[in-house]
């Protein structure tokens, strides 16, 4: 039978996948910079990867239970890189959709939008790691 509290354990690979395969994509862009699809292709995960972390960080806070102890400390540590992910995404996305809007290729706020998006990547990781950690750690039987 299908529970609400399956809905985040169903959503919280998209943010990882979308967020590091994009920044990857933009790391082999500075690399190879006469392949402007790799950048586009970044924006578009990008962008995907913020909507996907938005939705997974909602589907935590309102579909899964209250945790007590260990558990509910590595939980506090595991919304903390969330939340700040999903922030960081947020930022990196609208900072890069006004670049792409007014045309802008060469410019410092390229260099912010990027290291924003290394932020969201890492803020990601952190939080499945995390996350990991509380499911085999706390919730699974042994």
């Amino acid at each position: 039978m299908f529970d609400v509290s399956h809905i985040h354990p169903m959503l919280v690979h998209f943010p990882i996948a979308l967020l590091c395969f994009g920044f990857f994509l933009e790391l082999c862009y500075l690399v190879r910079r006469k392949y402007i699809c790799l950048t586009a292709a970044g924006l578009y995960l990008l962008l995907g990867g913020t909507l996907a972390t938005v939705l997974t960080v909602l589907s935590g806070f309102f579909f899964t239970g209250e945790m007590s102890g260990a558990a509910g400390a590595v939980r506090e540590i595991h919304e903390t890189f969330a939340v700040a992910t999903a922030v960081v995404a947020l930022l990196a996305s609208g900072l890069r959709l006004y670049l792409a809007r007014k045309k802008v290729e060469k410019s410092p706020l390229m260099t912010v939008a990027f290291l924003l998006y290394g932020l969201a990547a890492l803020g990601v990781m952190g939080a499945g790691f995390y996350g990991g950690t509380l499911v085999y750690n706390h919730m699974m039987p042994l």
